[in-house]
């Protein structure tokens, strides 16, 4: 039974787009429509498979943004020169369909019964899995402690900016702030952990994800702190970012 769910998690199906949302100038959100969907845990992720006309294909993956039981959501940053990014963050309109492969992952993963409390860290499109990972919560109505550091270029790039509000969350912004900014203006170094992160000796679970650089800053200054290597999940993604 175990090997027929993963063949079937690892098996190509038709995803149909049912709802876009625009983010940010250059994120769109896809909310997707997938026969034989098994569900998904808050912090996997999916493949998506472009295929041209003259059958040239490429794949990227995206994390999940939603939360188990709701619908397969994915949030797409353009990249200038990227293959599949440009496409659905420009092109796609609902009724269109391409294909995905999952969920994939079991490590960068949170349940209700892991506990917590919960520090997340994510820099620019690397909040995506930490949606999931709060909608989860919220949905479950886990009493699990949970603040998100958020970092971002500019206050234009915060994506989910109105859902996040209502969370117990601190933004950076590393580019340009806004008349009156009242955050942080600085990237993320050990100094800003030590104001914001949960204290070690309550034991918390940290989630980091963001580009390769902010990941490794971040989980060396979680460790710095007395957190425990084993408690920090990392996910590093090769786009620019808020650090």
């Amino acid at each position: 039974m175990a090997g027929a769910a993963l063949l079937g998690r690892l098996t190509w199906r038709v995803a149909t787009v049912t709802a876009v949302v625009d983010e940010t100038p250059r994120v769109r959100t896809l909310e997707l429509e997938i026969p034989g969907w098994p569900g998904h845990a808050a912090g996997q992720h999916v493949d998506v498979r472009l295929t041209a006309e003259d059958g040239y294909r490429a794949e990227r993956a995206y994390s999940l943004a939603s939360a188990p039981g709701e619908p397969p959501v994915i949030t797409v940053e353009r990249l200038e020169d990227g293959e599949v990014s440009p496409y659905l963050t420009e092109n796609v309109r609902p009724g269109d369909a391409f294909e995905v492969r999952g969920p994939i992952g079991g490590y960068f993963v949170w349940r209700p019964a892991d506990g917590g409390p919960l520090f997340l860290a994510a820099g620019g499109s690397g909040v995506v899995p930490m949606r999931a990972i709060l909608r989860h919560r919220r949905n479950s109505m886990s009493d699990v402690r949970a603040r998100l550091l958020y970092s971002s270029r500019t206050l234009e790039d915060v994506i989910y900016r109105a859902e996040l509000d209502g969370e117990d969350i601190v933004h950076t912004l590393t580019r340009a702030q806004p008349s009156g900014w009242t955050g942080y203006a600085r990237r993320v170094d050990a100094d800003l952990l030590r104001e914001v992160a949960w204290p070690a000796e309550d034991g918390p679970l940290a989630f980091v994800c963001g580009p390769t650089s902010f990941v490794e800053s971040v989980a060396a200054g979680l460790v710095e702190l007395g957190y425990a290597p084993g408690r920090i999940k990392t996910e590093r993604f090769g786009a620019t970012g808020g650090q």
